[in-house]
């Protein structure tokens, strides 16, 4: 690591989870030897300074500090602001590597030049350790649902062939800088959900091809019923279908999904929600649809709770 310009910037964001943060760069400083690299940690306002805390453990790490919580988006955009990498690797927090295979992204990414984008084959940290995410199928026109390919399933070699993908994983994803010079920066106006895949679109309409390899692993320590029934969780899924749909469909697609959102989906979810005593989450949907209808979808920042 002692060029002028590493080969990655790995970009982490840390809100309220040191310990993570400190495993994750202790597994990129052992593994991690095939290429150049800096680390990037961006400390999203956590409780207490944890970029001070990495600094001192950690005097290599480029730790930056936030004022603000600015989401997923606005920390990772912090990082790449600062990366000197000819590459960016963007990487959750609560993810490690057990061995070093990274340089199996960067030759995918240099394969084609039109190959902008590559995603790991992620793995739950927890026993079985099962895949989470072996590529994106598409977003369904209407209702934008899709799912993760290879979900749940044991590593038994069935998943180990790259293809392209319609969508990078926001865990773990390399990327040409050019990529980003083209394509933007990461869109801040979603804060949590669906900005990975609205990113990913912008991509493809620069032009780029986006993948997934299977010969670089990324071990994820989400659970797989993390925050399934969280009011934050529920509103900004709801809010961001729509604010994807109203950023990225056109015509007949764009209006059918946005009534579709604001209707029938929310009508049946709410209702389910009130039939379990969660009348919560029932106003987070009601919340959700005013901020997805209503808010401005353009690239700015726009942090709104629930509660307001």
């Amino acid at each position: 690591m002692t060029n002028n310009i590493p080969d990655i910037s790995f970009i982490t964001i840390c809100y309220n989870g040191f310990k993570d943060t400190c495993e994750l760069i202790e597994s990129l400083q052992k593994k991690v030897h095939s290429v150049s690299y800096e680390i990037i940690v961006v400390d999203n306002a956590s409780h207490e300074n944890e970029a001070a805390k990495i600094r001192h453990l950690y005097p290599t790490v480029v730790a930056i500090r936030s004022n603000e919580n600015s989401g997923f988006s606005g920390g990772n955009n912090i990082g790449i602001r600062a990366a000197k990498g000819k590459y960016i690797f963007l990487i959750n927090n609560d993810t490690y590597i057990e061995s070093d295979n990274i340089a199996c992204l960067i030759e995918r990414l240099e394969s084609r030049p039109e190959i902008g984008g590559v995603s790991p084959k992620i793995r739950f940290a927890f026993p079985p350790q099962h895949i989470q995410f072996a590529g994106f199928t598409p977003l369904s026109r209407i209702t934008l649902r899709n799912n993760m390919l290879g979900f749940d399933c044991p590593d038994d070699g069935t998943f180990d062939t790259p293809h392209s993908t319609p969508y990078l994983h926001g865990a773990a994803m390399m990327l040409k800088r050019e990529v980003i010079e083209k394509a933007g920066m990461m869109p801040e106006i979603f804060f949590l959900y669906y900005e990975e895949l609205d990113w990913s679109t912008s991509m493809t309409r620069a032009g780029y091809e986006l993948w997934y390899d299977p010969r670089c692993t990324v071990f994820h320590k989400e659970s797989q019923s993390t925050g399934q029934l969280s009011k934050l969780r529920t509103y900004y899924l709801t809010r961001n279908r729509l604010f994807y749909a109203r950023r990225n469909l056109k015509g007949f697609n764009r209006i059918a999904s946005i009534v579709y959102q604001s209707t029938v989906a929310a009508t049946k979810n709410s209702l389910a929600f009130i039939l379990k005593g969660r009348f919560d989450l029932a106003a987070a949907i009601f919340y959700g649809i005013n901020s997805g209808l209503f808010r401005p979808s353009s690239d700015k920042k726009s942090i709104v709770s629930p509660d307001k």
